[in-house]
C-alpha cells in the first residue's frame, strides 16, 4: 500500500472526474505549482500506482488488492433502488445491468477474504437485492484491450 496525503487524494480525484485536464488547469484547481502536481504524478508513475497509460490509481496502491466478481438477483421494482444504494459502498467500484440468470454484475474491491465478506454482506443487505453470489479473481491473464480490435 502506498501512503497519499490530502493533495495526493485531491490531485487524484480531480483527474478521475476529468482525466484530461491539462496540468495547469488541475494546479490551479488545487492551488499548486504545475512543477508540484506533474512531480507528484510522475512520482506515482514510477510507483506502480497507476493503471497503464492512466491517471487511474489502481485498487491495490490504496490496499485494496483482493478483487470479486458479484452477480446480484433484484427485484425489478428496486432496480433503481439497489443501484443508488450500491453507489454508496466506496468498494463497489463497477456495476453493469445484465441479461440472463442475474440482474447486476458488480466488480469489488477488498483488503483480504474478512473485508471481502464485510462487502458481500453490505450488498445483500441494500434494499431490493435478493440474492448474490461471489467470485473471487486470482490473477488478470489478459489485460484490457483494444488494438486487435483495430488491427482487424
Amino acid at each position: 500500500m502506498h501512503a497519499f496525503d490530502g493533495t495526493d487524494k485531491a490531485m487524484f480525484l480531480a483527474l478521475d472526474d476529468d482525466p484530461r485536464v491539462p496540468m495547469l488547469f488541475l494546479a490551479r484547481r488545487l492551488g499548486l505549482a504545475r512543477g508540484t502536481v506533474q512531480s507528484r504524478l510522475e512520482r506515482r508513475l514510477t510507483d506502480d500506482c497507476l493503471l497503464p497509460n492512466s491517471t487511474r490509481i489502481t485498487p491495490e496502491a490504496l490496499g485494496l488488492p483482493m478483487m470479486a466478481l458479484v452477480t446480484a438477483e433484484v427485484e425489478q421494482s428496486s432496480l433503481d433502488v439497489a443501484v443508488q444504494a450500491l453507489h454508496g459502498i466506496p468498494e463497489v467500484i463497477e456495476v453493469h445491468a445484465m441479461a440472463g440468470d442475474a440482474d447486476l454484475l458488480l466488480r469489488v474491491v477488498a483488503q483480504n477474504a474478512e473485508d471481502l465478506f464485510r462487502v458481500g454482506q453490505e450488498i445483500s443487505n441494500c434494499p431490493g437485492i435478493r440474492r448474490t453470489m461471489t467470485s473471487l479473481l486470482l490473477k488478470k491473464l489478459v489485460p484490457y484491450r483494444i488494438g486487435q480490435l483495430l488491427k482487424k
